[in-house]
């Protein structure tokens, strides 16, 4: 296994899906990468020297990838939330935001169903 960024990536996989399961690392990414490093992408992690790997890390490494990346995200989030805009609010309430409905759908965001029991009758 070739270890790039802190993470083991498999070495059965061609390098274009590989360098993808580095966080912030997508298929088009992991394409300019290879390209950058002249690595071919459809050979496989296995077939890489050391050199290969090498370039790689190097152009890995001028991205925000990883911890980096997910702690700016959540800062990002943490910023909408204090200055309580539209986003910020439906983060903090668990709810959807891009505008979808939420009377049917949005299981996701929304968790597992809470029933409310119905109001009973009064008898005469």
């Amino acid at each position: 296994m070739a270890r790039i960024a802190g993470i083991d990536i498999p070495k059965n996989k061609r390098g274009v899906i590989a360098l993808t399961y580095i966080f912030g690392i997508g298929k088009s990414r992991a394409k300019e990468i290879l390209a950058e490093a002249k690595v071919d992408e459809n050979t496989k992690v296995q077939d890489w020297n050391d050199d290969e790997i090498h370039n790689i890390r190097e152009q890995v490494g001028s991205f925000k990838i990883e911890g980096e990346l997910r702690s700016e995200i959540q800062l990002n989030i943490k910023r909408l939330m204090d200055i309580g805009c539209y986003r910020g609010i439906r983060h903090r309430s668990g709810l959807p935001l891009r505008g979808q409905r939420t009377k049917n759908n949005s299981r996701t965001r929304k968790g597992k169903r809470k029933t409310v029991a119905n109001k009973k009758k009064a008898t005469k």
